[in-house]
């Protein structure tokens, strides 16, 4: 009989959860992969919800104890998570979380990085930049985290037209789509790649 590994994600996350959502039904009746714990540095948001109407454990813990690296650490290991998902998840990773993950936390960014990455280019503040540069495209960046904000590899790109009269809310909704559609795919790629030893570096 086949003895076959199951990958653990933990999603950390900020707000309402709607990539979160869309990784919970992706990977809700997945063979190898199973989303088990939300984490989030606030208490009254709706990953929450998100989390229990799938039967996902989710746990609140204020910004000082995410920095803190007896607490993060042990809750992680104490559920086997192999695997960080970031999803909407606004705080700095720290640099001891990136050592005891290497090359195992994954993020999403609203624009092509290079272009509108880095500290406070988060959200409505990319989109705004997008529109107010007359940009012509937009998208979506799915990375590696590394100790630099939205410098990791990249893993995964998709793109938008942006029309002159979007408003930065709809280059907003057009770049969320493609997250949903794309996000749990890539990660089902990215680990199912390591387990066929198809990643190489």
């Amino acid at each position: 009989m086949e003895n076959k590994h199951q990958y653990r994600l933990a999603i950390f996350a900020s707000g309402g959860g709607s990539n979160a959502r869309a990784i919970f039904e992706y990977f809700e009746n997945h063979s190898s992969i199973k989303v088990v714990l939300v984490i989030s540095n606030k208490s009254q948001v709706g990953v929450h919800q998100v989390a229990s109407s799938y039967g996902v454990e989710s746990v609140f813990l204020p910004k000082s104890q995410l920095s803190e690296q007896d607490v993060l650490l042990p809750l992680l290991h104490s559920r086997h998570i192999d695997f960080i998902v970031l999803a909407g998840y606004l705080l700095l990773i720290p640099d001891w979380l990136i050592a005891a993950f290497p090359d195992k936390i994954f993020n999403i960014h609203p624009s092509l990085l290079p272009k509108y990455g880095g500290k406070g280019m988060y959200g409505h503040h990319v989109h705004e930049a997008v529109k107010s540069n007359h940009e012509k495209e937009s998208g979506m960046t799915i990375h590696l985290v590394n100790e630099k904000f939205d410098k990791g590899e990249i893993l995964f790109q998709a793109k938008t037209k942006v029309q002159p009269e979007m408003t930065a809310d709809d280059i907003a909704a057009a770049v969320l789509l493609l997250e949903h559609e794309n996000y749990a795919i890539t990660i089902e790629k990215f680990i199912l790649g390591i387990q066929n030893g198809e990643i190489t570096n």
